[in-house]
């Protein structure tokens, strides 16, 4: 069983005994976010604050696993509203021509204890490449506010804006071309 998807990997055990074939991510304690270097010195970090997470499967070993993350382009943030109309301009996602970012998964492998290696296809502004990213399961508990069974993972890693045409006209020295992505979420299963 090489070949699972995150959450099999992780929480198998856990959501076994679970007959819900849906998670999704509580808004509320969920962020996908990333950083930028900015002229080489700093870093700056933003996010999405639209988005949504479903994980879905058919099989008891939950190796048919499919997830899909949807996130609204016009929903960026980076706390300085000048800089977030700029990113949603034509500079760089543009977002009215391209309104959404997704994530489709095609496969995780375990790599060790609660971690593992998520693939799939990642599009924004018109394109269309795959991408590796490292997740980390930090565990699953009863959510006293619900009682619903909710599980933490960290998704990390780095995609190039270069590959995604974002940002042509401004060069590494100011922005730099490695872009970080880090996701915290948590899932609970639909009802």
């Amino acid at each position: 069983m090489k070949k699972l998807f995150f959450t099999t990997a992780f929480v198998l055990s856990i959501l076994a005994a679970h007959s819900q074939t849906t998670w999704s991510n509580d808004p509320a304690h969920s962020r996908l976010g990333f950083v930028v270097k900015h002229l080489t010195i700093s870093q700056i970090d933003g996010r999405f604050a639209d988005f949504s997470v479903k994980v879905t499967t058919t099989k008891a070993d939950y190796s048919d696993a499919q997830i899909e993350v949807t996130a609204k382009v016009a929903s960026i943030d980076t706390d300085i509203e000048a800089r977030d109309n700029h990113l949603r301009s034509a500079d760089f996602f543009d977002a009215e021509k391209y309104p959404t970012l997704t994530f489709k998964s095609t496969a995780v492998k375990k790599v060790g204890k609660n971690k593992g290696k998520l693939y799939g296809n990642l599009t924004f502004h018109g394109i269309t490449k795959p991408v590796a990213l490292d997740v980390q399961y930090f565990g699953s508990v009863v959510n006293a506010m619900n009682n619903a069974q909710t599980a933490g993972f960290q998704i990390t890693g780095e995609v190039k804006r270069s590959d995604f045409n974002l940002g042509t006209k401004y060069p590494e020295a100011m922005i730099s071309d490695k872009i970080k992505i880090v996701a915290n979420a948590e899932f609970s299963p639909n009802k």
